[in-house]
């Protein structure tokens, strides 16, 4: 029977990847997470460079009865990519992308984030029907449905997932979609992440061009009552084309922001 340390050496050994623990260089680093109020500590984080390394992130997790915590991009505003004394699973390594342009679609690891399918899919005029901030990971987004600036005219990011390859808790890769595990892949599109860990995802991508229109109106909230009127009644004669949001807040002193609205 291994003892405790045997088992922490033997999982080292299987990651190709790094492993990480309390007090060791890169911990703090890598245990931070997009909201800031969240400041867990996991006894040890994986970060994984192979569907192989989440295996065995799982299986160890399992067997050691430890909390498990999924970061992708790091962005839930629940803190939920990280724990405290338990393992972090940080899938950011996992970051390739591949774009199919005559068969429009696209393939991204689990720990993509969105500027990473951007930057890929717009050579070729493509992109992902997806969220509205490039630092968000890709796997968050979608488990949770995924909308965003062209969800108007393409749907939830769930809407164009055509399969996904997914680490379940019992070790195994298994590929879900509408015919190979398909009540797995109903469970996926916009289920959160309990289903288990998307080491990639196959979606349909979207035809939008290498040219967009967008930017900022803004307004003090003099006449807000106007506004929200005038709001209200555009966007329901817009085309599907164009995303219009509304947001009123106190403006911060962003640097595309006039000063007089700070």
């Amino acid at each position: 029977m291994k003892n405790q340390d045997e088992k922490f050496e033997d999982l080292k050994k299987k990651i190709s990847g790094e492993v990480i623990q309390k007090n060791e260089a890169g911990y703090d680093e890598a245990r931070a997470i997009w909201n800031g109020m969240f400041d867990k500590k996991p006894a040890l984080i994986v970060r994984c460079s192979t569907e192989e390394d989440v295996v065995a992130a799982v299986n160890y997790g399992r067997e050691e009865e430890l909390i498990v915590a999924v970061k992708g991009g790091g962005h839930n505003s629940a803190g939920t990519a990280s724990c405290d004394d338990g393992i972090m699973i940080d899938l950011s390594p996992l970051n390739k992308v591949e774009v199919d342009p005559e068969r429009k679609i696209i393939k991204a690891q689990g720990g993509c984030l969105l500027s990473a399918i951007d930057a890929k899919a717009h050579v070729h005029g493509l992109t992902v029907s997806s969220g509205i901030i490039s630092h968000t990971g890709v796997g968050g987004l979608t488990l949770g449905g995924g909308f965003g600036w062209i969800s108007r005219k393409f749907g939830f990011s769930i809407d164009n997932l055509l399969s996904a390859r997914v680490a379940t808790a019992d070790g195994r890769i298994v590929k879900a979609s509408e015919t190979e595990n398909p009540d797995l892949f109903w469970g996926l599109r916009g289920g959160g992440g309990n289903f288990g860990i998307v080491t990639e995802f196959e979606f349909r991508a979207s035809p939008v061009g290498k040219e967009v229109f967008s930017g900022p109106i803004v307004k003090n909230i003099d006449n807000l009552e106007e506004c929200m009127i005038f709001y209200r009644d555009y966007v329901r004669k817009m085309p599907d084309e164009m995303t219009v949001w509304m947001v009123i807040r106190n403006a911060p002193p962003l640097p595309f922001l006039d000063e007089k609205y700070h």
